[in-house]
């Protein structure tokens, strides 16, 4: 049994499948039903046990995070009676760095959100930490935190802005409205909306072709663009030409190239 497997073999709350629906692609669900797949501290456990695992698992290069589809929901949110009993040290001390999101954010393989249906609060800021998002077209989006006295906490306020401008996030942050997934394409919150014909499809096909492309230039780009919204325009375009001059030392940008004169599919090593 692989590092991987074993890892996953362990959680009871977060499933794990890598290869099924296309070589090198994992999907990790969440699935508490019961809660609407609610981010519990188990949750969030299993979920960084696994994400640690999916980091140095070489039969892996791209992550698709979704829940359960019996749950009808993406995830719901945090779990409120958990955040209910909790002191202000004791959050302090759960919202220590690095959190759920960060290690998704973080993660140096692309993760594709399977929004499958509703995506609230927490749930929503998970969904924005991952690369892509592709939304079932009967989700719903949004920060409810307002209704219940407080703000997110998981990043929202700030990649929430990033993603949606100003204005759009003042408005879901400051009123808890829930937005379609339809809206949520127009403001940028999600990248593509699908129904039941090209859902999956189209979140496996993405995968799929991600998959198919080099392990270290996949790390790479992902690091490049990320750094597009963290750094300044001249800071990051040294940035990514230090990394585009990097790739010229790995057997991969050769293999690539190679195959391209070649006019054969390349053989990539991560390396």
């Amino acid at each position: 049994m692989s590092d991987l497997e074993s890892v996953a073999a362990d959680c009871s709350l977060v499933h794990l499948d890598v290869g099924s629906e296309h070589e090198y692609v994992a999907t990790v669900t969440i699935d508490r039903p019961d809660a609407r797949n609610a981010l519990n501290s188990q949750v969030r456990t299993e979920l960084k046990r696994i994400f640690a695992a999916l980091e140095d698992a070489a039969e892996v290069r791209v992550v698709v995070l979704t829940g359960a589809d019996e749950a009808k929901a993406f995830v719901a949110g945090a779990d409120v009676g958990e955040l209910r009993e909790r002191t202000t040290l004791e959050q302090r001390t759960v919202s220590r760095r690095p959190r759920i999101y960060e290690v998704v954010d973080d993660l140096p393989k692309p993760v594709i959100a399977r929004i499958n249906g509703h995506a609230l609060g927490g749930g929503c800021e998970l969904a924005q930490a991952c690369d892509v998002r592709i939304a079932y077209e009967k989700a719903k989006l949004g920060q409810p935190e307002i209704n219940l006295g407080i703000i997110p906490g998981g990043g929202g306020t700030q990649r929430l802005t990033r993603l949606v401008g100003e204005g759009h996030a003042m408005r879901l942050i400051l009123s808890g409205e829930l937005i379609s997934a339809t809206e949520a394409q127009d403001i940028g919150l999600v990248d593509e909306v699908y129904g039941d014909d090209g859902f999956d499809e189209r979140v496996y096909d993405l995968a799929g072709k991600m998959a198919d492309k080099s392990p270290v230039a996949l790390e790479f780009a992902k690091d490049a663009v990320k750094a597009a919204s963290r750094m300044e325009l001249e800071q990051g375009i040294e940035y990514e030409a230090e990394l585009f001059t990097q790739l010229f030392a790995t057997e991969d940008k050769q293999e690539g190239m190679d195959a391209f004169f070649e006019k054969r599919d390349p053989e990539w090593t991560g390396k």
